[in-house]
């Protein structure tokens, strides 16, 4: 009687080994398209045999555990190489954005405006006594004055730009770091009681990998299955079950920062000093956005500046040495800054040229109508090596235009290859811990064949169990 009970429960635990089997198939099924989910199988032990004497009698299969298919050294690769990418990305997004401020093959630019300028000089050297051609020498040195204005405007307007995307990309991470610190706690408690916290583990490592995305990070799991994660070297986001924040704000200038463009701070507690952590920001799409803001764009605008300044100061002293249309001299044609940084914005043509253009100096001595020496020496200008002897004017600006293309280049091909990596690395997690629905389909019709072969020894235990009952009746 006692082996015919054991029949029964042999095929009992293998009916539910097989229901347990294709409950996780279907699982496996319906989160196939889930991203960072980790394909799970059922492993199934062969149960405790008993044994009479010198003979032992196996008593079938059981479930030992539900786990997932997971490679935790790829994942881990996979985050490092994902941390990279989106640095890269970062920094292809923010020069695009640069690179079209330099972009003259669509519109008008600041070396077209240039042109225009020392082209309408040379008319003007041509024929001094003309108030048309004084005029245009006006208006074109006033819209030069107003395209510098124009590219710093923009260049700051981007730096703007990347401060907003640096605050949502952390409002992102913060929200993340949350639910991290609570799969911490979800993940603890599945796993002290024995069992394999499969979906969450899952959950919780394709948000560690979002977060790097954004954001240079360490992290390492402690033996008591929660996560430990840190911004940078010293901002501990993540910490059992408690998750910190980082938030950006303004502050004023300083090194290559611009004034106004936000830092970033760790917060520890609500009532704590928020610390300064930007300079630990190396990584991630936040860490290429910076990258942008406080390198690229910090030295495009300090050559622009050098630029402007130059220019306007040689052009001064070329044009205090000349007499204008009332024999008046010791004029300076543009308004120069009194600094070198941020030129290029407060640049402007002289108020007193702007309203009379008689006072543009052109000739080399007094009551001298058709003298253009003065006149010559500032068309001569645009050949002359006036940036710091080395350069002239076009090419120093051409030197700048091909800086921009070669660091657009350099980042947007970095992006390609990286994101490349990515995908190769990808697809070989998704070789291990994907689902494949060929396999999964096999398996679910191997389940069900084993559940109608576990209810008939069902079926003949109960068969063999009536017969035992009948014998009195024989």
């Amino acid at each position: 009687m006692s082996k015919i009970h054991g029949m029964m429960d042999i095929g009992k635990r293998s009916m539910m080994n097989s229901q347990t089997a294709l409950q996780t198939s279907g699982h496996n099924i319906a989160s196939k398209n889930v991203d960072g989910f980790s394909r799970q199988r059922v492993e199934i032990q062969t149960n405790v045999p008993v044994g009479q004497g010198k003979t032992r009698y196996g008593m079938g299969a059981r479930t030992a555990a539900v786990t997932r298919v997971n490679n935790p050294f790829l994942e881990r690769q996979i985050g490092n190489e994902r941390s990279l990418a989106g640095f890269h990305d970062g920094k292809a997004e923010g020069m695009g954005r640069v690179e079209q401020v330099y972009n003259e093959q669509q519109n008008k630019g600041l070396n077209q405006f240039m042109a225009d300028f020392f082209s309408s000089v040379q008319e003007m050297a041509n024929n001094p006594e003309s108030l048309a051609t004084r005029t245009q020498v006006r208006e074109s040195a006033d819209f030069l004055t107003k395209d510098f204005k124009r590219v710093h405007s923009q260049l700051r307007d981007i730096t703007r730009d990347l401060d907003q995307q640096i605050i949502s990309q952390l409002e992102e991470v913060n929200e993340m770091a949350k639910e991290i610190a609570t799969l911490n706690e979800k993940v603890q408690q599945v796993e002290l009681s024995g069992g394999h916290a499969n979906d969450e583990r899952d959950r919780r490592d394709l948000l560690i990998k979002q977060i790097g995305d954004r954001i240079n990070i360490r992290w390492a799991e402690g033996k008591d299955s929660t996560v430990t994660i840190t911004a940078g070297n010293t901002a501990v986001l993540v910490a059992g079950y408690d998750a910190k924040r980082l938030e950006a704000s303004g502050t004023p200038e300083k090194g290559s920062k611009g004034e106004g463009n936000v830092d970033i701070f760790y917060l520890n507690s609500e009532r704590a000093t928020p610390v300064a952590v930007t300079e630990q920001v190396v990584g991630g799409k936040i860490g290429g956005l910076l990258d942008v803001r406080d390198k690229v764009i910090s030295d495009l605008m300090g050559d622009l500046d050098k630029m402007a300044y130059s220019f306007a100061a040689t052009m001064n002293e070329v044009h205090r040495q000349g007499y204008d249309a009332y024999s008046r001299t010791n004029l300076d044609f543009f308004e120069l800054p009194t600094d070198v940084k941020h030129a290029s914005a407060n640049l402007k043509v002289n108020r007193g040229i702007m309203d009379d253009v008689g006072r543009i100096a052109t000739g080399g001595q007094m009551a001298a109508p058709g003298d253009n020496r003065v006149a010559l020496q500032m068309a001569r200008l645009q050949q002359d090596k006036v940036m710091g002897g080395d350069s002239t004017l076009d090419e120093f600006y051409n030197s700048i235009v091909g800086k921009v293309g070669i660091h657009a280049k350099r980042a947007e091909t970095a992006s390609e290859t990286q994101r490349d990596i990515v995908k190769q690395l990808s697809n070989i997690r998704e070789s291990i811990s994907g689902v494949s629905l060929d396999e999964e389909a096999t398996k679910l019709i191997e389940h069900q064949k084993a559940f109608d072969a576990s209810a008939r020894l069902i079926r003949t235990a109960d068969e063999m169990f009536d017969t035992v009952l009948n014998l009195k009746r024989l």
